[in-house]
């Protein structure tokens, strides 16, 4: 494990954010999501792909509060555009399970 400052660790712009949108996303090599994710007024509606579909449904998915990356550049992965990245924890089997604050707070707010 490398071992980073502190001040490397205050340049990730990790936001809690709310998924407003939940699409299929066939095209993604492997199994995955296309998610709309509202990050509050300053940062607005990024989109990412995430490998949830091990896990979780579409329908569990909408409302759920995520935290996520935001000052990552652009991904193109297939024909989408990934904006964000999704955080979550692999299990043994390979499956993610979201990273999700403990109790609803604004869209936008910063962990810190």
């Amino acid at each position: 494990m490398k071992v980073i400052a502190w001040d490397d660790f205050e340049q990730v712009e990790l936001r809690v954010g709310t998924i407003i949108e939940v699409q299929p996303f066939p095209e993604a090599r492997k199994p995955a999501y296309k998610l709309w994710v509202d990050f509050g007024e300053d940062i607005g509606i990024k989109k990412s792909s995430a490998q949830l579909t091990a896990l979780y449904q579409p329908e569990q998915l909408l409302g759920r509060q995520v935290l996520g990356v935001v000052n990552f550049p652009p991904r193109q992965i297939g024909p989408f555009r990934s904006e964000c990245l999704i955080c979550g924890f692999y299990r043994p089997d390979g499956a993610v399970v979201l990273a999700i604050p403990e109790q609803e707070i604004p869209n936008g707010a910063k962990l810190g």
